[in-house]
């Protein structure tokens, strides 16, 4: 990984979504009504989140999980409810700040999980070892290398399964980049990155591969301008 590279990145990211988009993305988390691009963004996200949950145990009492890039915390919330200790951590601390509002509200579960929210770097090793990560629409702002990179180190204190999700290079995905990015000029993300799926592979199977791990379930889902892939491995 270039290390600067990688900070540097890391910084835009953060920018973005903690100074530039933070209310466009409440909106887009929340309920309240959309436009025909954001809603579509949001059915993606939603349809996303629900495939990488269903590839988690449904009862999670006793496992810890790190929602690596937790947004506004949906996911997180979910598997708390499935009994799970969850650590979720996301760059923007005002995306923190609401996911923890947000969790506020939610009535008690039986199964006792938890939730502890905080804004930092997810590959921050003081964060601990974990049973499953996930990380949903984390990655797809880096490059292969850096990505391949990221993973590898959250394997190493990882026991059981990663649950990722990239962009993958398609010809439609292209023509959505070329003609501009997911939102408005005032609140556009950071370009995002995407791979070809035969190349990560190859990298990851070199990398985690040789660890130990394997690559287990992929999902694309594709609606409207959303376009990202769920890919899980295990240890």
């Amino acid at each position: 990984m270039d290390h600067l590279a990688y900070l540097e990145r890391r910084e835009q990211i953060e920018n973005y979504f903690d100074r530039t988009a933070a209310k466009a993305w409440e909106r887009l988390t929340s309920n309240a009504p959309l436009g025909r691009i954001r809603a579509s963004v949001r059915e993606g996200r939603n349809q996303m989140r629900d495939t990488l949950l269903s590839w988690l145990p449904a009862d999670m009492r006793g496992l810890r999980l790190l929602d690596a890039g937790c947004g506004t915390g949906a996911l997180a919330v979910e598997a708390m409810a499935r009994g799970a200790e969850v650590v979720a951590i996301d760059l923007s601390p005002t995306l923190v700040k609401l996911a923890a509002e947000r969790y506020g509200e939610e009535p008690a579960h039986p199964l006792g999980g938890s939730i502890h929210f905080c804004s930092g770097d997810m590959l921050d090793a003081g964060l601990g070892s974990f049973d499953h990560v996930v990380a949903m629409d984390s990655l797809i702002h880096y490059d292969t290398p850096d990505m391949v990179q990221a993973v590898q180190r959250l394997a190493e204190r990882t026991r059981g399964s990663i649950l990722l999700t990239f962009a993958p290079r398609t010809p439609l995905l292209a023509a959505m980049h070329s003609v501009g990015r997911l939102f408005p000029r005032g609140d556009r993300s950071p370009a995002l990155t995407p791979v070809a799926e035969t190349e990560l592979r190859q990298a990851l199977l070199a990398g985690i591969g040789a660890q130990g791990w394997r690559e287990g379930r992929s999902q694309r889902i594709a609606s409207g301008f959303y376009t990202s892939q769920a890919w899980e491995w295990q240890r």
